[in-house]
């Protein structure tokens, strides 16, 4: 578990009584972003659509802050929120599309495009003058589709799905206004992000179900490669680019740099979790046709820019997220 004593002490330092706003705050992502924040003493505002059912959740997960019913679709709202609270730093994790029942085109070029270019604009005209980024904005790894070799930040994004052509043009609104305004601002890519949160029926949480019932759980082959990544160490990393100024205007891919083949993944898994080996059924199940094939993702901008990287110990990942579930 992310304590302020396991941050960086320039974290704490560079976020301690800073405004800082999360959207998307009760999200996967986005509730361990607020929880490092937090614990580095920031001021937080929380925007979610479900307070009731937020401030449970922050709760259990020791999360402070001011929670805020806000419908995103509402940009005056939006726009009053930011004028109101005018935070420092901006997290944007809202996203629409993760979800396999999320298939709605105007939703997702909403969420994921049209609500970055106003946020963009909004963040610009009440930012201040501290040393860092004002807006961190969450991309996905299927912005790139089908490019293929080592994923570095200049290869060519080819997304083949509704949710990466959408946070495609999200990306691109970040990138464009950091380039027409004072607006500093990273769009950060994530990959394969796993542990506590994670949307149901995913693996992580399918393998955590069947520990739990000793029922077969159907699963592909497993051959494919993935970039493995812990939710917490994700939300330190995107606190670590929010600090650094000559992290405006790029993108950077935020990952571990190594890969993993999805059946290996699943047997290190169910061997923290004692699951038996047998009840996992590779093979059953077919790959899913956006699946991207690539070499290792090339996270040098990120590790230049930041001097870290997160950790591909997935046995010490699985451990931690089970200290919260349990």
């Amino acid at each position: 578990m992310t304590s302020r004593a396991q941050l960086p002490e320039h974290l704490i330092q560079a976020y301690a009584d800073r405004d800082v706003v999360v959207l998307g705050a009760s999200g996967f992502v986005g509730r361990w972003v607020a929880r490092a924040l937090t614990n580095a003493g920031a001021r937080l505002t929380a925007l979610v659509r479900l307070p009731d059912q937020s401030r449970r959740l922050f709760d259990h997960l020791g999360i402070h802050g001011d929670i805020r019913q806000l419908d995103l679709h509402d940009l005056g709202a939006v726009e009053a929120v930011f004028h109101e609270v005018r935070p420092t730093v901006t997290f944007n994790l809202a996203g629409y599309g993760v979800d396999r029942s999320e298939r709605n085109p105007e939703e997702a070029r909403f969420i994921n495009a049209d609500l970055v270019r106003v946020l963009c604009r909004i963040v610009a005209d009440v930012a201040d003058d501290w040393q860092g980024l004002h807006l961190i904005h969450a991309g996905t790894a299927l912005e790139y589709g089908t490019g293929s070799g080592n994923l570095n930040e200049d290869t060519p994004a080819e997304p083949t799905t509704l949710y990466g052509r959408s946070k495609l043009a999200g990306t691109h609104a970040v990138q464009r206004a950091c380039r027409d305004s004072n607006l500093r601002a990273v769009a950060a890519r994530l990959f394969t992000v796993y542990g506590p949160g994670e949307h149901q029926g995913r693996l992580f949480p399918a393998l955590i179900q069947a520990a739990k019932t000793r029922q077969p759980l159907s699963l592909t082959a497993g051959r494919q490669l993935r970039d493995f990544a812990y939710v917490e160490d994700v939300a330190t990393g995107l606190m670590l680019l929010g600090s650094v100024p000559e992290a405006s205007g790029q993108l950077v891919n935020l990952a571990t740099g190594k890969l993993l083949s999805v059946l290996d993944f699943a047997l290190r898994t169910a061997q923290v979790l004692r699951l038996d080996e047998g009840l996992l059924r590779f093979g059953q199940l077919p790959v899913r046709g956006e699946e991207m094939a690539h070499n290792p993702v090339d996270i040098n901008r990120l590790t230049s820019l930041t001097g870290w990287s997160p950790p591909a110990d997935i046995p010490s990942g699985v451990e931690r997220a089970l200290a919260w579930l349990e």
